[in-house]
């Protein structure tokens, strides 16, 4: 763990691409496999580096987000808008005014690089994207904003592989 933390402070953008390229690119694959019902390579070579190429631009505007919402929230607190919630509480107006202001862009962008990356727009199902910042996000941020610093990232790109998985399994096709 001393390796991993020693890491991340000394090279916290880097460090951000690379875990999200890892396992933002890995949910997407499982996602894939769940759908189809069989291991496969569903995006190609390519189609894959390209990816991971996109979740690390992702994880660099993520990483300053993590870094403005906790300032965002003790700057609400500083000036009496937001009452001291101790630490559940902060974790939880830090994941919330993160999810609510920046996580709509967040999905938009998403989207925008995966319809540069497959060459056609697809828009379908972009509602989904968004209720996710409510079911999932904000709970998962919550827990992760309780977390050291130097774990938060780690720990985001995790949610995205997890993200990956449930969404994979609850849009497989239903048998017959």
């Amino acid at each position: 763990m001393d390796w991993y933390l020693s890491l991340v402070k000394a090279h916290p953008i880097t460090s951000a691409m690379a875990q999200f390229a890892v396992l933002g690119t890995l949910g997407e694959v499982l996602s894939k496999w769940l759908l189809a019902g069989r291991i496969h390579s569903p995006f190609g070579l390519r189609g894959t580096l390209l990816r991971a190429a996109g979740w690390s631009a992702l994880a660099v505007a993520i990483k300053y987000a993590f870094t403005g919402f906790v300032a965002f929230t003790d700057g609400l607190v500083a000036h009496g808008l937001l009452p001291a919630l101790g630490a559940f509480g902060k974790a939880f107006a830090v994941s919330l005014a993160m999810n609510l202001q920046f996580g709509p862009f967040l999905v938009l962008a998403h989207r925008l690089i995966d319809n540069a990356i497959d060459g056609r727009p697809n828009w379908a199902g972009l509602d989904k994207g968004f209720k996710s910042l409510l079911w999932f996000w904000v709970p998962a941020h919550t827990l992760t904003f309780m977390l050291p610093v130097d774990l938060r990232i780690g720990l985001a790109a995790v949610w995205s592989l997890a993200l990956g998985l449930i969404l994979g399994w609850y849009n497989r096709p239903a048998k017959v």
